[in-house]
């Protein structure tokens, strides 16, 4: 993992437990004396929080149980973890879009708590910071162009001299966009474009996209990498592209139209636990380059847990990233 530098932190083992929409994750790191963070362990699981939160307004048991079964889960390995190394000095849980869209979100704090995990439900804008500072773990000192296709919710994040501005979240997502307009498992060719009009209808109700208009887009969340995966599989790639030209999402987007069964199985292949999200994931791509003028996606390893663990589980105050 790239290196970032902070003021005010106290060096020592911490975990940062990431719960999407659709994903939950685990990051284990060491901050040392200097201020580097150094990754011990990551954790993923499909937990798909958020089924049903767009039709209910309510987080549902079953979904709760298995999160909360996941992070018990994590919750052991952090320990072992702590028993081969050092203790954890802190763990602390976040959670997007399916938390604070849910009325029954207290529920599921509460679970947590019993664990001993303290969950933090964040707001929309403060998610888009956090995807800025884990990004700009992997680009230290870049003006960056960040975009976070989640499972519930986009978040887009203007970077300027180290320096997130203009955050905004809008209220959909590659699995909302599922559940609120896909029948069976692929979209069918009116579906995608019923996705692609309510996401324009979300970008023009924004007072401008102007702030927001660049030639590359730097992307975090699994939505752009489901889509790199798409890629390496559609053109038969070795290994997973680090970026996504614009007329590539295109391509994806009109092999699910003339072909879905060819393209069903390659999604299969590509990310089996995502075929459901991948093409709305892919919808929503497609209106960002187009109403962002973009040409190129460049798709970063970090996010929401490497800027937690930065700007809230450390307390501290970036100073400018450096990278060894």
């Amino acid at each position: 993992m790239t290196e970032s530098r902070m003021q005010g932190f106290a060096a020592g083992r911490y975990a940062a437990i990431d719960i999407g929409t659709v994903t939950c994750r685990m990051l284990v790191a060491d901050v040392d004396a200097a201020g580097a963070i150094h990754e011990v362990d990551r954790e993923y699981a499909i937990t798909n929080l958020g089924e049903g939160v767009d039709a209910t307004g309510m987080l549902l048991p079953a979904a709760i149980d298995r999160t909360v079964e996941t992070v018990e889960g994590y919750c052991a390995v952090r320990d072992r973890l702590a028993e081969q190394g050092a203790p954890i000095a802190k763990t602390i849980a976040v959670a997007t879009s399916a938390s604070r869209d849910a009325g029954n979100s207290d529920e599921f704090v509460r679970r947590l708590a019993e664990l001993g995990v303290v969950l933090s439900v964040i707001p929309g804008w403060k998610e888009a910071g956090l995807s800025f500072s884990g990004a700009s773990c992997d680009f230290p000192g870049q003006d960056l162009m960040v975009v976070d296709i989640g499972g519930g919710s986009t978040e887009l994040t203007r970077v300027e001299g180290g320096r997130d501005s203009d955050d905004v979240s809008l209220g959909q997502g590659s699995l909302s966009s599922f559940a609120r307009f896909v029948r069976n498992i692929l979209p069918v060719p009116i579906e995608m474009d019923a996705i692609a009009c309510e996401f324009r209808g979300n970008l023009r109700r924004l007072p401008s996209l102007e702030p927001y208009k660049a030639s590359t887009l730097y992307g975090v969340g699994g939505s752009t990498r489901a889509a790199a995966k798409l890629v390496q599989q559609l053109d038969e790639l070795q290994t997973r592209p680090r970026e996504i030209q614009a007329e590539q999402v295109q391509q994806i987007l009109e092999a699910c139209r003339e072909n879905p069964s060819a393209f069903g199985h390659a999604a299969l292949k590509a990310s089996a636990e995502r075929v459901h999200t991948m093409v709305p994931g892919c919808v929503i791509l497609a209106e960002l380059f187009r109403h962002l003028g973009a040409d190129k996606l460049v798709i970063c390893k970090h996010g929401v847990r490497e800027g937690y663990l930065v700007e809230r589980m450390l307390g501290a105050v970036s100073a400018p990233p450096q990278a060894d």
